[in-house]
């Protein structure tokens, strides 16, 4: 079995796709291709496509964005007046007032349709391709084309169903799209092999059965998604329940020891993930959820000064709190998902010089004074010996020498609130070692399902049908004791469906689900730093007026949700 599938974009004349809806295409590159490739290359041709956008979609200003910037986890102001204005597209997003217009949105929509695209094309043609992994090729893109369609449900709310790339897409909502991606997954479960036959990055069994989880979880909300008040059927919650446990009782993947090391450069064959966005920089990952959060004076790699952070969002004051409420008079960095100290100069300022192998920044949720390598003129400092030379950092690169890195806990879209300073910032991704830029060449492999999901979803799931479920708190304990590398959470000794929410968030932070989450829990129309808005009609996306428009000589084909 090839478990690293080559990067062929394009075989022959197979990928000229045009998706009704979108009037999207796809350039062939090579037309020579087709005469020469062997039935192999062919299958992996046309497999490779339909998972070569996943690193793109999975940006920071694309599905990132949306998943969390929209919620009470992140928050991304007009920073110094200067960066991040972008006509107010990340203030709209956060305060829910967010239009069809948007390019962020529109960039989301348009690789998730060019990705469905890819694998109508690959389904239809595989059907009748002659490799030997042809058959298992044709599982994993209807898999696939399901895994997109949760996410236009999730995000929009809609469908599209197409078997034949010639034709325009049926589009389904509600109830019927539910049925429809179970019923795509149900098809394919069987067919798809394990982690240990096909390699990290693709489409398994056990992330079949996690999809699954999640479809019937939240399929309350895709039924009725502008409901009062969301009814979670008993039937629903007890599938959850059931391919929660075939993945638990599978035994393939173990809850990792070390938290960090689950979002680390090596992170490729960690037992925790389920089902990620592969990030080997070969493949043309990217680091732009390790830069993003970053001050633009922190630079995290000896090897290349020009690689730093953005001042991007921020986590609010209301998620940080969360943290301090349920620790009380203890630092929440007594967590050891909250917090991990990597370099020596925050407990002891005295550790000026360090070897540049041993150069690393510290992860999680970063607080105030910040330390680092010190560029000026665009070379590090160096200690006598030639070690990097680490002191406080200022906002050398902006020409404020006289303005240190303190990041604080205020944020929000006032000017006191929008400073290079502001806001407590998140490293949860390590920053890849080779990327030159900062931007580029990720390694770390970004996670879309993991094992503590897995039994925080059955935890839900039981707590659902029967709050007094005390198996429910024994898999969010288990989740908490994993972490032995530190010392790990305390046992809770009680659990609700609010605590549950707020363990979600110590534990998924910044991994795209939080704005799904606080739908499910009914916390989206809350109140938090800058967003008061409180409309129901806010909890899926507007269709961009782009993709309207191109619909337009079909009437009544495409229309816009409601509210906007």
């Amino acid at each position: 079995m090839n478990k690293k599938l080559p990067i062929i974009l394009t075989v022959a004349s197979m990928l000229m796709i045009t998706n009704a809806c979108t009037d999207l295409k796809e350039q062939v590159l090579d037309e020579t291709l087709g005469s020469t490739l062997t039935d192999e290359q062919t299958a992996n041709g046309l497999i490779a496509p339909v998972y070569a956008l996943l690193p793109e979609l999975h940006t920071h200003t694309k599905y990132f964005a949306l998943q969390e910037i929209s919620t009470d986890e992140a928050i991304l102001p007009y920073r110094g007046g200067t960066d991040w204005g972008d006509n107010g597209i990340y203030l709209a997003l956060h305060a829910h007032n967010s239009t069809s217009t948007d390019p962020n949105i529109k960039a989301t929509w348009d690789q998730l349709v060019q990705s469905i695209s890819r694998s109508v094309t690959a389904i239809t043609t595989l059907a009748t391709a002659k490799d030997a992994n042809s058959a298992l090729y044709l599982a994993e893109a209807r898999g696939m084309r399901a895994y997109y369609s949760l996410l236009t449900l999730d995000l929009f709310g809609i469908v599209f169903v197409k078997e034949d790339p010639g034709t325009p897409s049926t589009i389904i909502r509600g109830a019927e799209a539910v049925s429809y991606i179970e019923k795509e997954l149900l098809a394919i479960e069987p067919l798809v092999q394990n982690k240990a036959t096909v390699g990290p990055g693709r489409l398994t069994k056990a992330a079949v059965w996690g999809l699954l989880s999640r479809l019937y979880l939240n399929a309350a909300v895709y039924r009725d998604i502008y409901a009062a008040q969301f009814t979670f059927a008993s039937g629903d919650m007890d599938k959850v329940i059931e391919y929660t446990n075939k993945i638990i009782a599978l035994g393939d993947y173990k809850l990792s020891a070390d938290y960090f090391s689950i979002f680390g450069n090596a992170n490729h064959d960690n037992a925790e993930l389920i089902f990620a966005v592969d990030q080997r920089p070969d493949l043309n990952g990217h680091n732009r959820l390790a830069y993003f959060s970053l001050s633009g004076d922190q630079f995290p790699l000896a090897t290349f000064p020009g690689a730093n952070g953005t001042d991007g969002p921020a986590i609010t004051s209301d998620f940080y709190q969360s943290w301090v409420q349920a620790y009380g008079t203890e630092d929440p960095k007594r967590d050891p998902r909250f917090y991990q100290e990597n370099m020596s100069a925050y407990s002891n300022p005295a550790d000026t010089c360090i070897a540049d192998a041993s150069y690393k920044i510290n992860r999680g949720i970063l607080r105030g004074q910040q330390y680092g390598a010190v560029r000026v003129n665009g070379a590090f400092l160096r200690c006598p010996d030639g070690k990097l030379r680490i002191g406080k950092l200022t906002n050398l690169s902006r020409n404020r020498a006289d303005l240190p890195v303190i990041f604080t806990e205020k944020i929000d879209f006032t000017t006191a609130g929008s400073t290079y300073s502001s806001g407590y910032r998140v490293e949860k991704y390590e920053f890849s070692r080779v990327s030159d830029t900062g931007r580029n060449k990720g390694e770390a492999d970004i996670s879309i399902l993991r094992l503590a999901d897995i039994y925080l979803m059955r935890a839900e799931a039981k707590l659902r049908k029967s709050a007094g479920d005390a198996t429910a708190l024994a898999d969010v304990n288990t989740v908490r004791a994993a972490r032995t590398a530190t010392t790990p959470a305390p046992a809770l000794t009680s659990i609700t469906l609010d605590l549950l929410f707020r363990e979600r968030g110590f534990e998924l932070y910044w991994e795209m689900v939080r704005r799904t989450d606080m739908i499910r829990f009914g916390k989206y129309e809350g109140t938090w730093t800058e967003k008061t808005n409180k409309d129901v009609h806010k909890r899926i996306f507007p269709i961009p007026q782009t993709a309207i428009d191109g619909a337009s000589n079909l009437p009544g084909y495409m229309k816009q949700n409601t509210g906007y």
